[in-house]
C-alpha cells in the first residue's frame, strides 16, 4: 500500500503555494513550493524537499492564470508525491461567508454556497474554487477540505463587523468579514507557544503581501482588522488602493462616465502601487526602479 499524503493549495492574487505532508498530518512539510509572478511578465516555480530546493523561471504563458499555473504544481507535486497516494486536499478558500466559520468538507451544496461569494472577492474566490474542482479531477478519491480566511473574525464584536448602514443591508451580509484569518490564526498560534504573555495580550499583526491588512487581536483571537467587506479595504496594496471615501466612486460613477465594471476592474486590477508607479505592484521591483513614481 503506497504511503498516504495530504496536499495543501493557496491560491493567491498573484502566487499559488503548495505544499506535501505525511498523513496523518504533521506540522512539517514533506515538500513544499509556489508559483510566483502569475500573471505577470517574469513567474517563475520554486520547489524545496529536504536537502534540495529549486527555481525555475516560467514563460508568461505558463503562468498567465492561476489555473495554468496549477499545471506547473501538478507537475511539481507528482515529482514530490513519488508514486504516494494523496488522501486529502486542503484548500485555502477566501470568503466563507457568514456560515463557514471552520474547515469543512467541499461536497457539492457547499461549493454551490461558496460559488455566491465571488462577487466578494472576484481576484481569489473564482480561483480558489476553480483548484478544488481541479483538485477533485487529479485526485478523485481524496477529500476535499476548505478552510476560510474569514472565519478567524467571527469572534469580532458587533461595532467591528458592521458598516453603519441600515439594518435590513446588515442582515442580508454587508457586514465587515475581514480576510487574512488562515494567516493570523498561524501567527497567533505561534505566538502562543513562543511568547504565551504577549499572546494573552493586545497584538497588532501585519500580513504584508499583493494583499495586506493588519489585525487587531486580543488574547489570540480577532478583535479588528483593516479588510472589511471586500478585500478591497484598508492598506494600499499591490493593485488594490485600500480604504477609500465613498464620494470617490459616486464621482467616478457620475462624473468620470465609469459603469460597475470599470470601477470594479479600477479597483481590484489597476490601483494601489501599481496605479500610483505606473510600473508594477511588486514591492521587490519598485525598490530596484530607479523611476521618480517608484521612489515615491
Amino acid at each position: 500500500m503506497p504511503d498516504r499524503r495530504i496536499l495543501t493549495l493557496n491560491a493567491g492574487s498573484s502566487s499559488l503555494k503548495f505544499g506535501i505532508y505525511a498523513a496523518p498530518g504533521t506540522d512539517a512539510p514533506l515538500a513544499r513550493g509556489q508559483v510566483e509572478g502569475i500573471g505577470g511578465p517574469t513567474p517563475s516555480i520554486t520547489l524545496k524537499m529536504p536537502g534540495a530546493a529549486r527555481t525555475r523561471d516560467l514563460t508568461p504563458p505558463e503562468a498567465a492564470t492561476q489555473l495554468a499555473a496549477l499545471s506547473r504544481v501538478w507537475e511539481a507535486a507528482s515529482e514530490a508525491l513519488s508514486g504516494s497516494a494523496v488522501t486529502a486536499v486542503g484548500h485555502r478558500i477566501v470568503h466563507g461567508g457568514d456560515r463557514f466559520a471552520a474547515p469543512v468538507a467541499l461536497d457539492a451544496d457547499v461549493m454551490a454556497e461558496l460559488k455566491k461569494w465571488e462577487s466578494f472577492a472576484p481576484l481569489h474566490q473564482p480561483h480558489n474554487l476553480a483548484c478544488v474542482r481541479a483538485a477533485a479531477a487529479a485526485f478523485p478519491d481524496a477529500l476535499q477540505i476548505g478552510c476560510f480566511d474569514t472565519a478567524f473574525h467571527r469572534t469580532m464584536g458587533f461595532a467591528a463587523q458592521n458598516v453603519a448602514l441600515t439594518r435590513a443591508l446588515h442582515d442580508r451580509g454587508v457586514v465587515r468579514y475581514g480576510f487574512h484569518g488562515l494567516s493570523y490564526e498561524a501567527i497567533a498560534r505561534r505566538l502562543r507557544e513562543d511568547a504565551p504573555e504577549l499572546a494573552e495580550g493586545r497584538v497588532v499583526v501585519a500580513h504584508l503581501g499583493s494583499g495586506a491588512s493588519l489585525c487587531a487581536m486580543q488574547g489570540g483571537r480577532s478583535a479588528a482588522t483593516t479588510m472589511g467587506f471586500s478585500p478591497l479595504d484598508g492598506l494600499v496594496m499591490g493593485t488594490r488602493c485600500g480604504r477609500l471615501d465613498p464620494g470617490v466612486i459616486l464621482h467616478l460613477l457620475q462624473n468620470e462616465g465609469m459603469d460597475a465594471a470599470a470601477i470594479t476592474d479600477l479597483l481590484y486590477r489597476r490601483s494601489g502601487l501599481l496605479g500610483l508607479s505606473g510600473e508594477t505592484g511588486d514591492m521587490r521591483a519598485l525598490l530596484a526602479s530607479g523611476s521618480a513614481a517608484a521612489a515615491e
